[in-house]
């Protein structure tokens, strides 16, 4: 049916529906007849397929056929240890797989859309699962279109159809009817479709096609059609799998083969051989990355990191209120000195700084710049960034930035006695030593205060008499702009007074000037809110700011224009009672002097009157709101961890931030997987290269079969796992990323899996080879627990391709750290434990022989430290 074709008088007739959507009764009817609005998928593996999967490699079928081997000719104990270790591998791969399919159900059930739909005359918000062909569905910025629809309003409606016509730019949307009957998808305007993303603006539309026939829906179908197609990182895996699989069993080949001509048993070899193949070959290295990519997704969901394609999340699009938290939200949450009042004049800005670079002390600009910089205690810490006071910092950097550097000027007026600031009489003094030998207090506070306490004024021409009322004018003036107004006052001294009270020392001050502060309102949140309007979005501003202040900025920013009903504060809202308040409710678009509880009261009648609410905000008091809210929207860059917590998403400034933050955790995933395939690669190539050389150098087959299986299923399953936890490293942001046809064995991976095996190799025959010939009957104990304490140290000096693990520090990864601790518990019990003795082939060792083996195996461990120094020396 070509909707696009047809009017909206056309499309409602059409589908027995109006433009105030379907009864409940009628969409229930229709849900029934038409099915639910779903993608229908192939049938899914039961957890008992999956088990028995776990069994189907081939690899694993040859370990089996060695555990019947050895049963057939007697030795029973092998037979059970084999059958025992694969059973445990089964159900560890089982584990995994399940908890992917859990994982990646969670993912889907999370990001399925609901849909806001008119159901009898009223908006309801329901699954999108639920919509039937008639419906109506209101659509806004930030909402995935949940059908395919026509449109029969659109207002600045622009959707990103990218997913479905491979256009990058958002399309215009309008509900004039199309006669074109050949019109690509790409090219239907007045329609939109289930899958894409709607980047602006707010519209309405009659769902014309659901679940699988939408155009999604035939997609889909093809889809499933054809056979997975694995990610390019699946693929390079599989790929190496496979040749690294021909490499091994050539390896094995030669091994069985020089075994047998050295007279060796020929079952042992053949078990040995097998062994080999089993523990060398990473044969679950694809699906285990697969599982750490779905469960790093799920984290970063979890986290409220959105991992997909939502640029137009901050218009905020899904709700029909936003309340927002003023500070840090709508402002830079950083006091900023936007007036002063100097010898009866107001400058603003950059004009205000520079009118205070005139350098003679005894004019009024450079000693009120010079009081601001020196009646401050906030610092610039070795990062440049000034700490303290916000009110101080404010003052701080507007005297740095004209020039009054605080460090240079106490080293000239050297600071020697202070008042601290009281809140009882709302000022502070300072006293600093001038070069004449005399003293002069700077004193800072309220201008009703201070002005009581002065008896002058500075002007350009000398000391003039104070006129209070034109002062109280010009501060009148500031706080209607909405500014924190400060005065600055001094006073010289022949010496520091005896009397260091503040009734004696605040009193015969002359006023040097005022100091408007406020927090000035982001730039971008100007355009948000402009965003919001034309989505028919109604942003609210929430602040514990006064009444003069939050409407300066919220004028500015768009929010009020004049409107004096609009502004309410907390003590006002306290008096009215829940029934009077939700009258006002939607037409208030201020709150000033709000308390963090009733927060939660604005956003609990927004609710009561039928609104979607939102509300944004950074601070641990708006945790409480923000859960409570339909959607609430934590600050990515300034948020708390509590208000992230509470919140459903994260709302960044700006969207790139949640860029980053993807960016850095992917990084992190794909490092992480880097060091598990170096540390499995290593460990294999250890064992290959220990089994391969014995023969070759007249050695005895050093370990046993179930000595391999052991190591293959503890020594490296354990820490690989847990190398899944580890932590970013530090550079993980600092260098350039990783060009797409990249190796996952390059930078020096696959030479390190070479040398170090060899050493361990190494490492492992020269304790044989010692043990022999020093007649220790112990020396296959003493090899089997080198080789396994040696992968330990390399999987912690592995940790980071450059940092020692002493930099990083070894309890950075608990896991790591109880996952080596519990493996090197378990090769102690399997040395001194008798029943287990009897079940490895084991001998305990003596103290002797214990510390040899320890020594030993922290070879490889100090060898990567020391190739990671090189690297950080740039050498290698």
């Amino acid at each position: 049916m070509h909707w696009h074709r047809k009017t909206v008088e056309e499309t409602l007739t059409e589908l027995g529906t109006s433009a105030e959507g379907l009864s409940r009764d009628e969409a229930q009817k229709r849900l029934l007849e038409y099915g639910p609005n779903e993608l229908t998928e192939k049938e899914k593996k039961t957890p008992l397929m999956m088990f028995l999967d776990q069994f189907r490699d081939f690899m694993i079928l040859v370990l089996i056929a060695a555990a019947l081997i050895s049963g057939f000719i007697g030795e029973l104990s092998d037979t059970i240890a084999i059958v025992v270790i694969v059973v445990l591998n089964a159900v560890v791969g089982f584990i995994q797989e399940y908890r992917a399919e859990k994982a990646m159900a969670a993912l889907k059930k999370m990001s399925a859309p609901s849909a806001t739909v008119m159901r009898n005359g009223m908006p309801e918000t329901i699954p999108a699962s639920g919509l039937v062909p008639g419906d109506l569905v209101m659509l806004e910025a930030g909402k995935i279109v949940p059908a395919d629809m026509r449109l029969i309003e659109a207002a600045g409606f622009r959707v990103e159809e990218a997913a479905l016509t491979g256009e990058s730019e958002p399309v215009q949307k309008h509900t004039e009817e199309l006669r074109d009957e050949q019109l690509s998808l790409g090219d239907r305007k007045n329609t939109a479709y289930k899958g894409t993303i709607v980047t602006f603006g707010r519209g309405a539309g009659i769902v014309v096609d659901t679940g699988m026939d939408t155009e999604l829906g035939r997609i889909a179908s093809m889809l499933q059609e054809e056979e997975e197609v694995k990610t390019p990182l699946q693929k390079r895996l599989a790929s190496f799998g496979q040749k690294l699989a021909f490499a091994v069993l050539a390896i094995c080949g030669i091994v069985l083969g020089i075994g047998i001509m050295r007279g060796e048993p020929p079952l042992l070899m053949l078990l040995t051989a097998i062994s080999l193949a089993v523990a060398a070959i990473p044969e679950a290295l694809p699906a285990v990355i697969t599982i750490s990519l779905a469960l790093g997704a799920k984290k970063l969901i979890l986290q409220h990191a959105l991992i997909r394609k939502l640029p137009a999340v901050e218009t905020l699009g899904s709700v029909t209120y936003i309340c927002s938290d003023k500070t840090g939200t709508l402002t830079l949450n950083r006091m900023t000195v936007e007036e002063i009042y100097v010898d009866g004049k107001i400058s603003r800005g950059q004009q205000a700084k520079d009118r205070g670079q005139e350098k003679s002390m005894i004019a009024p600009y450079p000693l009120f710049m010079t009081a601001l910089a020196l009646s401050n205690d906030a610092q610039a810490g070795s990062d440049g960034l000034v700490i303290g006071d916000p009110t101080e910092t404010a003052l701080y950097e507007f005297a740095r930035q004209g020039g009054y550097e605080k460090k240079n000027l106490e080293q000239k007026y050297p600071r020697r006695a202070e008042i601290p600031f009281d809140a009882d009489r709302k000022c502070m003094t300072t006293f600093h030593q001038w070069p004449d030998g005399k003293f002069v207090s700077i004193t800072k506070g309220a201008i009703d205060v201070l002005l009581d306490r002065s008896s002058n004024l500075l002007t350009a021409e000398g000391l003039r008499d104070i006129d209070a009322a034109a002062i109280h004018v010009i501060n009148n003036k500031m706080a209607a702009d909405g500014l924190r107004v400060l005065s600055i006052a001094m006073r010289t001294w022949d010496s520091l007074p005896a009397d260091m009270s503040a009734r004696a020392v605040e009193t015969g001050l002359t006023v040097l000037g005022l100091a408007g502060m406020m927090d000035p309102p982001r730039e971008e949140a100007k355009e948000a809110v402009r965003l919001c309007k034309a989505a028919g979005i109604r942003p609210v501003m929430i602040t514990g700011d006064h009444p003069i202040t939050a409407r300066v900025i919220a004028e500015r920013l768009g929010i009020i224009e004049d409107d004096s009903k609009a502004i309410i504060t907390g003590r006002e809202l306290d008096n009215l009672s829940l029934e009077e308040f939700e009258e006002r409710v939607e037409h208030i678009r201020v709150y000033a002097r709000v308390a963090p509880e009733q927060k939660l009261k604005i956003v609990k009648a927004l609710q009561d009157k039928g609104q979607f609410v939102a509300m944004t905000g950074d601070g641990v008091n708006d945790a409480p709101a923000l859960k409570r809210a339909d959607i609430g929207i934590a600050m990515g860059i300034t948020g708390t961890d509590v208000s992230k917590e509470a919140a459903h998403m994260i709302l960044l400034d700006d969207n790139f931030a949640t860029i980053v933050k993807a960016v850095r955790e992917g990084r992190k995933i794909y490092d992480n997987i880097r060091k598990f395939i170096r540390y499995l690669l290593t460990t294999n190539s250890g064992e290959i290269w220990t089994l391969f050389l014995a023969p070759l150098v007249g050695l005895p087959i050093p370990l046993l079969p179930i000595h391999l299986l052991w190591i293959n299923l503890v020594t490296d399953g354990l820490p690989a796992l847990a190398l899944s936890a580890e932590p970013a490293e530090g550079d993980v942001m600092n260098r350039p990323p990783r060009h797409p046809k990249e190796s996952i064995f390059s930078h020096g991976l696959g030479a390190h899996a070479v040398w170090v095996g060899l050493l361990m190799g190494a490492v492992v025959l020269s304790v044989q080879a010692w043990a022999i010939k020093t007649e220790h009957t112990h020396w296959q104990t003493m090899v089997f627990t080198v080789l396994c304490l040696t992968q330990l140290g390399h999987v912690l000096a592995i940790r980071s391709e450059k940092a020692s693990l002493f930099t990083i520090g070894i309890f950075s990864n608990k896991y790591l750290l109880g996952a080596v601790l519990l493996t090197f518990i378990l090769q102690m019990a399997t040395i001194y434990l008798p029943a287990l003795n009897t079940i490895f082939k084991t001998e305990p060792l003596t103290l002797y022989e214990l510390l040899i083996t320890l020594a030993l195996s922290s070879v490889v461990f100090m060898a990567v430290e020391i190739e990671k120094f090189l690297k950080r020396r740039g050498i290698g």
